[in-house]
């Protein structure tokens, strides 16, 4: 038998050969706290301005938000207020894209507070003044893949990462819906805001509903979060489905949807397994209802749905017609309360969802995906941020990302928006290369790139209107003439960023005429 002498010389032994002391007990060492009080030193909740100074931010710092309660967003202009009010200067403020909610920042960019944005998107008057030449150095717009990437290899470095959560505990354990009763601020998917939780250097979470501990399942752990701060509000979720995000009842956008059903049920794709995703526009997000006949007539099912999650997607997907939902953004309350409670619901982190050098990004593995577009040029590249009067009026978000990955792309939009011809020569701005845009669907006919001459033998086949690009492009000339040229300055005051890491195209400000 060893006797206590013996297992003191093993534990001795394996100290030394490990290198490490042999624990010894004593007063200083033993716990004698109370576990209530312990519980107490292991909570992140302190105040806004407490946790500013903990993370040690210090001017020319980066810091960034994401933008899942859209035009409801209240975070940006409590945190950036806030830094004004302390003293910052020459902050660099790296969004996941910023709404017409955000005007605020006008002020403290003029006042030196924020140097410098890199986003996907911006609208409303920050988005003109922008336009106009407000900043010195010229925004960055990435993709939200583009973005996943550049924060995963450092390309983007955030310093502090401050995050709207609808639910946190103590600890930081957080997400973007909430099980309790005083649920004040549902935006489900989180997926934006992920990456920024586990590669930022110092991570806050802004909470309107502060829940005992665990706070589970949630989307951010208290592994990747410094500190909590509790506000009366981070976000108004009856304005996550705003902007550009709507469920149409424009007869154009209707029948732009049908016919974009047709492409898709015609293409070859339209097959059981097949997956899909919609863009954010009126007529990408209706085409959905427009296929869900045709899979039941035919029993086709879809694999997954991908994206911007929305009402329609959770109905198909409960009516047992789409089996799996890769939610990185939801796109209104029926989805984020389906994200709560669905376990074939997924959330996916923008580096998961589009990142182009992540072998595992469920872009890769997309087969259709329905897009909208503010320009189509000849060449059938497309532009989604820029407005034909040269004014920064979208965001990038996904467009490039899911064109380039998806078996087939399909670009939806008008022939003319007014006055305004969608089918031009060139794009005023390059955000989604010709080469990965495989159809452009028009309530005048349907364009197909002649790099996919089978796919333009089957929608013939199929009854379809098939017309050359060009075709479309004269015709909206011959309605409205040939439009003025932009009169653009010689300042740049946007860069585009490609998905791969290299710039695509820049942003220069308009001129407004004397």
């Amino acid at each position: 038998m060893n006797t206590y002498k013996d297992r003191t010389q093993l534990i001795e032994a394996a100290a030394k050969t490990m290198g490490v002391p042999v624990y010894h007990e004593s007063a200083e060492t033993k716990d004698t706290m109370p576990r209530q009080d312990l519980q107490k030193v292991c909570s992140k909740v302190v105040t806004l301005e407490e946790a500013i100074k903990k993370t040690g931010l210090k001017d020319g710092m980066t810091i960034s938000f994401h933008h899942h309660f859209r035009g409801g967003d209240k975070v940006v202009n409590l945190v950036v207020g806030t830094l004004a009010k302390m003293g910052f200067k020459n902050l660099k403020l790296a969004a996941s894209s910023l709404q017409d909610v955000h005007e605020p920042l006008i002020e403290h960019i003029k006042n030196g507070v924020i140097t410098e944005i890199s986003t996907s998107g911006m609208r409303g008057e920050l988005a003109r003044e922008i336009s106009h030449g407000l900043m010195e150095k010229p925004v960055i717009f990435r993709s939200h893949g583009g973005r996943g990437s550049a924060i995963v290899n450092g390309d983007l470095h955030i310093d502090v990462a401050f995050l709207g959560a609808s639910s946190c505990d103590p600890l930081g354990n957080a997400c973007g819906y909430s099980r309790s009763e005083k649920a004040k601020s549902i935006c489900g998917s989180l997926g934006y805001a992920l990456p920024d939780a586990h590669y930022a250097d110092k991570v806050v979470i802004l909470t309107d509903d502060l829940v005992a501990y665990p706070n589970t399942p949630n989307s951010i752990s208290e592994h990747d979060v410094d500190y909590v701060v509790e506000v009366p509000s981070v976000g108004d979720s009856s304005k996550i489905a705003s902007g550009a995000i709507r469920d149409t009842k424009n007869p154009r956008d209707i029948l732009l949807a049908k016919e974009a059903a047709k492409v898709i049920i015609n293409s070859g794709y339209f097959k059981d397994g097949f997956s899909i995703q919609t863009g954010s526009g009126g007529a990408s997000l209706a085409a959905v209802k427009y296929i869900r006949e045709s899979m039941i007539n035919q029993g086709v099912k879809a694999s997954f749905a991908l994206g911007g999650i929305t009402a329609h997607m959770v109905k198909m997907h409960e009516e047992g017609l789409i089996y799996r939902l890769i939610d990185v953004q939801s796109f209104d309350k029926v989805a984020a309360e389906s994200l709560k409670n669905d376990a074939m619901h997924k959330e996916v982190a923008s580096n998961e969802y589009a990142a182009k050098d992540e072998a595992g990004s469920a872009t890769h593995y997309l087969d259709i995906v329905i897009l909208s577009a503010l320009e189509v040029d000849v060449n059938f590249n497309v532009n989604v941020l820029v407005g034909s009067d040269g004014i920064i009026r979208g965001a990038i978000g996904g467009h490039p990302d899911t064109a380039e990955d998806a078996a087939l792309s399909i670009i939806v939009c008008p022939l003319l928006r007014g006055r305004i011809p969608c089918v031009v020569d060139e794009v005023t701005t390059l955000i989604t290369p010709g080469s990965s845009v495989d159809v452009v669907v028009t309530e005048y006919g349907i364009a197909v790139n002649p790099r996919r001459a089978e796919l333009k033998e089957r929608l013939t086949k199929a009854g379809l209107k098939v017309v050359d690009i060009h075709e479309l492009k004269d015709k909206a000339l011959k309605v409205i003439g040939k439009p003025a040229p932009i009169p653009f300055g010689d300042k740049v005051v946007g860069i585009v960023m490609n998905r791969d890491g290299s710039v695509l195209d820049v942003i220069k400000n308009v001129v407004e005429p004397s």
